[in-house]
C-alpha cells in the first residue's frame, strides 16, 4: 500500500469518527448519555471497517484527488451510502432495532456524505487553486496568461491550465464582453472587464489568448487591434474548421495567422452523406503532397476509408507525407507512390493494383507566369494528366471522380486558367459516355499554400521588406486550406452527374491590404518598418478573378457554401470534344507557345490570353479581360 493511500485511509477513518460523533451530538442535544457513549465506542470500529474497505474494493482509492470531478463525487456518495447501509444492516442485525438511536444512524449518513466530498473537494481546491497561486510568490519561468473569452472555450482552456498545465502555466483571469460574466469567477479566477478595456488592465500576464474559435474577421482584427496596444504577446486557439476532432486544448494555441482576419465560421458537413461517399472505400488522391491534396488526406481519415493511395510527382512531398504518416494512429493503410499522372502507364499500374473507388485529382501546375513561359507542361499534366485519370477511373469502374479546379478557369488570360478551364470541360463530356460520376470542383486561392502570396510576403518581412506587389488593385478570392478541402468532400459526396461545383468564396480581397494587415501582425507597421513596392502586372496575371462564366446559371444545393453551375450552351459531346484535346496534346511535342495558346483558343473562345509589361503604369493602366460566352 502506498504511503499516498495510507494517509487517505486514516483521513477516512477520522472523518468516519466525527461524523458519528457528531451525529450522537445533535441527536442528544450536545450532551451524549452515558449508556450511549459505551454504544458509541464499541460500533465505531465497525463503522470505519466498514467505509474503509468499501471504499478500497470500489477503487475510490486508486483515483486522483487533484481532479476530482463531478463523476467521482458521485462515486464518493455511493460509496458513502453502500457503506452506511452495511453499517447499519450489521448494527441491527446484532443489537436488533431498538439498541441504536436510528436518528444517529440517519444522521451518520448525510454528515458522513458531506464530510467525505468535502475532504475531497478540499484537495482539489488546494491543488488547483492556493497551491497554484502560492507559485506566484517564487520566481519562475511559468507564463501567466489572460484569456480573452469566458465562454465554453475558455472554461475549457482555463480548467486544462489549472490542472494539468499548472506546472507550465499560470492562470490570470478572463476578459469577455458580455456585461452578465463581468465580476464573475470561473475556476478561481475573476473576469475583470470588457475586450476593449485591457489595456487598461491593472494585473501581471505575459500573454494574451483568445478563446473566440467561432469569432468573425472583424472581431479578430478588433481584438488583435487591442492586443498590439498592451505589448503583451497574444495568440489565439485555431478555428472549429482546423480541428478534425472537435477539440480545443493548450497544444493547439498558435499565433494569430492571416486566415484567423478571414473570419472563422465553421464548416458544417453532412456527415452521414460524407461517410457513405469514404467509409471503408479505397480513395486515390493525386497531387497528394500539396496543400490541397496533403489536406484532403488528412480530412479523409476522419471518415475511415479502408485504403488512401497518396499520389505525387514532388519526391520531397512523398517522404513527407510518409513521415507524417509514422505519427498517425488509424486502422486505414496509407500508401504513397512516386508518380506522374502526365504517365498513362505508371497510373495505369497504380489503378489495377489498388482499384480505387473514390478519386480526388488535385495534380496540376498552377503558377502562372512560370506556365506562361512553359505552356506545355501546363497542357501535358492539367489537360493531359486530366485525361489520363479520367479514362482509367472509368475503366477501373470508379465510382466518383472530383477534379479540383480553380477561379482562375473562369475567362482565362493565361495557360494556367485555360488548361483548368479545358480539364473542367473534359470530365463534363466524357460524365456522358462513362458510369463514373465525375464532377469538379471551382474555387479561389487557398491560405498559405506553397509559392502563394502569403508565404511570399512571411519572408519579404523576415528579411526586412519590402513587400513586392503587382499592383495596388489587384484583389484575389481567399479561402482556407482546411475549408476547401470538407467543402470538396461534401461536394464529392453531392455529385452525380458532371457538376461544376462552385464553392462560396466571400469577397474578394485586395492584395495590397493582405500584405499590410501581415505587417502589422509581425508587429510592425507598413511604410514605416516594411515598405512596399508594386512592380507591375506579371504576364498572365489578372487584376481581379471571377467565379462563373456570363453563360454559368448558379444554383443552390442542400449545402450553403456549395452552388452548382448550369450550363447547357458551352457543354460538347465527348466525340467532338476528344478531337480537340488530341490536337491539343499533340501540339505539345514540338513545344510551341504560339500553336498551344492558339489552339487553347480554338478549344475555349472565352479564353483571351494577355500579356503585360514589366514595368506597366500601375497609376493610370488597368486591364481587364474580355468576357465571353462560351459556345
Amino acid at each position: 500500500m502506498s504511503n499516498k493511500n495510507l494517509k487517505l485511509i486514516i483521513l477516512d477513518s477520522l472523518v468516519c469518527v466525527a461524523a458519528i460523533y457528531l451525529a450522537f451530538i445533535l441527536r442528544f442535544e450536545f450532551s451524549i448519555p452515558k449508556e450511549f457513549l459505551g454504544v458509541f465506542y464499541k460500533w465505531v470500529p465497525f463503522f470505519v471497517l466498514f467505509q474503509v474497505g468499501v471504499f478500497y474494493f470500489s477503487g475510490l482509492y486508486a483515483r486522483i484527488w487533484r481532479y476530482t470531478s463531478l463523476f467521482d463525487l458521485y462515486a464518493i456518495l455511493s460509496a458513502v451510502l453502500t457503506a452506511g447501509c452495511f453499517s447499519i444492516i450489521y448494527v441491527v442485525l446484532t443489537m436488533g432495532s431498538t439498541g441504536y438511536p436510528r436518528s444517529v444512524l440517519l444522521l451518520y449518513l448525510i454528515l458522513n456524505g458531506i464530510a467525505t466530498v468535502s475532504v475531497r473537494l478540499c484537495v482539489r481546491v488546494y491543488f488547483s487553486h492556493y497551491h497554484t497561486d502560492s507559485v506566484l510568490k517564487n520566481p519562475s519561468p511559468k507564463k501567466i496568461v489572460l484569456l480573452i473569452g469566458a465562454g465554453k472555450t475558455g472554461e475549457k482552456i482555463a480548467r486544462e491550465i489549472r490542472t494539468t498545465l499548472r506546472n507550465q502555466y499560470i492562470l490570470a483571469g478572463f476578459v469577455d464582453d458580455n456585461i452578465e460574466k463581468q465580476g464573475a469567477i470561473l475556476h478561481g479566477k475573476k473576469v475583470f472587464c470588457r475586450i476593449d478595456d485591457i489595456p487598461n488592465l491593472k494585473i501581471k500576464y505575459d500573454e494574451l489568448i483568445i478563446t473566440a474559435p467561432s469569432a468573425s474577421g472583424d472581431q479578430i482584427r478588433r481584438i488583435v487591434d487591442i492586443c498590439k496596444q498592451t505589448g503583451k504577446r497574444y495568440k489565439t486557439v485555431p478555428a472549429l474548421n482546423e480541428i478534425i476532432d472537435g477539440e480545443i486544448s493548450m497544444a493547439a494555441v498558435r499565433d494569430v495567422s492571416y486566415s484567423d482576419l478571414l473570419g472563422r465560421d465553421e464548416v458544417k458537413l453532412d456527415m452521414n452523406s460524407i461517410d457513405s461517399l469514404l467509409h471503408n472505400k479505397r480513395v486515390l488522391i493525386t497531387g497528394a503532397g500539396g496543400s490541397i491534396g496533403s489536406e484532403l488526406v488528412k480530412q479523409c481519415l476522419t471518415f475511415n476509408p479502408s485504403e488512401i493511395i497518396c499520389v505525387d510527382i514532388n519526391e520531397e512531398s512523398i517522404y513527407n507525407l510518409d513521415q507524417s504518416f509514422n505519427k498517425i494512429k488509424t486502422k486505414t493503410i496509407l500508401r504513397t507512390v512516386l508518380a506522374s499522372v502526365n504517365s498513362k502507364i505508371e497510373c495505369d499500374k497504380i489503378f489495377s493494383e489498388n482499384r480505387p473507388q473514390v478519386v480526388f485529382h488535385a495534380a496540376a501546375y498552377k503558377h502562372v507566369p512560370i506556365q506562361e513561359v512553359h505552356p506545355w507542361t501546363a497542357v501535358n499534366t492539367n489537360i493531359g494528366g486530366t485525361l489520363n485519370m479520367v479514362e482509367l477511373s472509368d475503366k477501373f469502374s470508379v465510382e466518383k471522380f472530383v477534379l479540383v479546379s480553380t477561379d482562375k478557369a473562369v475567362n482565362p488570360v493565361n495557360v494556367m486558367g485555360a488548361t483548368k478551364r479545358a480539364a473542367e470541360k473534359l470530365i463534363q463530356s466524357y460524365n456522358d459516355i462513362s458510369n463514373t460520376k465525375f464532377m469538379a470542383v471551382r474555387f479561389g486561392n487557398v491560405l498559405g499554400s506553397s509559392g502563394s502570396a502569403i508565404p511570399t510576403f512571411q519572408k519579404q518581412i523576415n528579411e526586412g521588406g519590402p513587400l513586392t506587389i503587382t499592383h495596388p488593385e489587384m484583389t484575389r478570392y481567399f479561402m482556407s486550406i482546411q475549408e476547401a478541402s470538407q467543402l470538396i468532400l461534401q461536394c464529392g459526396a453531392l455529385g452525380r452527374d458532371g457538376e461544376i461545383f462552385l464553392l462560396e468564396m466571400g469577397k474578394p480581397i485586395r492584395i495590397v491590404q493582405m500584405a499590410r494587415d501581415l505587417i502589422r501582425l509581425s508587429g510592425l507597421e507598413p511604410e514605416v518598418d516594411i515598405p512596399i513596392v508594386y512592380t507591375g502586372l506579371r504576364p498572365g496575371e489578372k487584376l481581379y478573378e471571377e467565379l462563373q462564366l456570363l453563360n454559368e446559371k448558379k444554383v443552390k444545393t442542400s449545402h450553403k457554401k456549395i452552388m452548382i453551375l448550369k450550363d447547357r450552351m458551352s457543354h460538347v459531346p465527348w466525340s467532338i470534344f476528344q478531337l480537340s484535346i488530341q490536337k491539343i496534346m499533340d501540339s505539345t511535342k514540338n513545344l510551341d507557345s504560339e500553336m498551344i495558346q492558339l489552339l487553347l483558343k480554338e478549344m475555349l473562345p472565352t479564353y483571351s490570353p494577355i500579356t503585360f509589361k514589366s514595368n506597366i503604369d500601375i497609376k493610370s493602366k488597368v486591364v481587364r479581360p474580355n468576357i465571353k460566352a462560351e459556345a
